[in-house]
């Protein structure tokens, strides 16, 4: 028995991977995202690597598995895979407050975010293989 395949939520030449539960805000991660966007897959973990950000090193982590996932699950040419998509989502806010003066409160704010990254092989490639 068993629970039958889910469809893929990619197209055949793509594979994804998701990061959750990111400690830094969205704003900045997209910052980060947008490094490497539409580069090839060598050059945008060269571009992680040596980014200077905290955050690169867990996009970089993502955009591994995203390879690994290309590679193991999808049979896909690992030299030849682009960076198509990379986005951005809010996941929980976790919220804390500090005393003020007077009684009052001040609120403080501390966001988690998701990353998405998507893989593609170019099916002008594909198709010559």
């Amino acid at each position: 028995m068993g629970k039958k395949k889910s469809p893929r939520r990619v197209k055949e030449n793509e594979a994804r991977a998701v990061g959750r539960m990111i400690k830094t805000s969205p704003q900045k991660l997209n910052l980060v995202a947008q490094t490497i966007r539409g580069k090839k897959v060598e050059a945008a973990l060269a571009d992680l690597t040596f980014n200077r950000r905290r955050v690169s090193n867990e996009v970089k982590k993502v955009l591994e598995s995203a390879i690994a996932n290309a590679e193991n699950n999808h049979d896909l040419d690992v030299d030849e895979l682009v960076v198509a998509e990379a986005y951005v989502g809010k996941n929980l806010v976790m919220k804390r407050w500090r005393p003020r003066a007077r009684g009052r409160v001040g609120k403080i704010l501390k966001p988690f975010s998701e990353i998405t990254i998507v893989v593609r092989q170019p099916a002008d490639l594909e198709e010559s293989a």
